[in-house]
């Protein structure tokens, strides 16, 4: 059975941005970390003063499924944290795939 450690992702989260490199755009925040332990892990962010936690889960919704979109072209070499900002509160799916794929291909994580 699978059993979630929330300690375990957490050291992750600390460990991807201590130990990162990130570009951003006003939309989103990517973290890139090259740790050969973390390789392939994605996660997902929403700060507490973009708002309550419907808010917040909503966006990570939406970053989860830009990024669902866009996975396949995504290098599977690193770890990245995407990180929502305040102006993808009234944002589309479609803005956040715009701002991640830019992200990417500017951090060089991009194939075609």
């Amino acid at each position: 059975m699978f059993e979630l450690n929330k300690n375990r992702i957490l050291r992750d989260f600390q460990e991807i941005y201590a130990k990162s490199r990130s570009v951003a755009n006003q939309n989103l925040v990517l973290h890139i970390s090259n740790n050969p332990n973390l390789k392939g892990k994605v996660g997902f962010a929403a700060g507490r003063r973009l708002g309550g936690a419907v808010v917040r889960n909503r966006l990570k919704r939406i970053l989860r499924e830009a990024f669902r979109l866009n996975q396949h072209q995504i290098s599977t070499d690193c770890a990245v944290v995407l990180v929502a900002r305040k102006p993808l509160l009234n944002a589309k799916t479609d803005t956040a795939a715009q701002s991640l794929v830019e992200l990417c291909k500017r951090a060089k994580i991009w194939h075609d």
